[in-house]
């Protein structure tokens, strides 16, 4: 539960801005996309390991 304390005075658009914020950062929205379906481990495994060979061409891309 996210509580942002809005101070004496303070715009709301302030605070809602802060509460947006504190709610990206917590990834809230990504935990809830990841349990609507189970997802196998060897699956998420093979995701990292090309997200992983991705960046590194990417890099090695870079480079030359």
């Amino acid at each position: 539960m996210l509580i942002i304390p809005i101070k004496d005075g303070e715009n709301i658009d302030r605070a809602l801005k802060r509460f947006k914020r504190k709610f990206d950062r917590t990834q809230t929205m990504r935990q809830l996309r990841n349990r609507q379906a189970f997802t196998k481990p060897s699956v998420s495994r093979r995701a990292q390991v090309q997200k992983a060979q991705y960046i590194q061409h990417l890099r090695e891309k870079e480079e030359i």
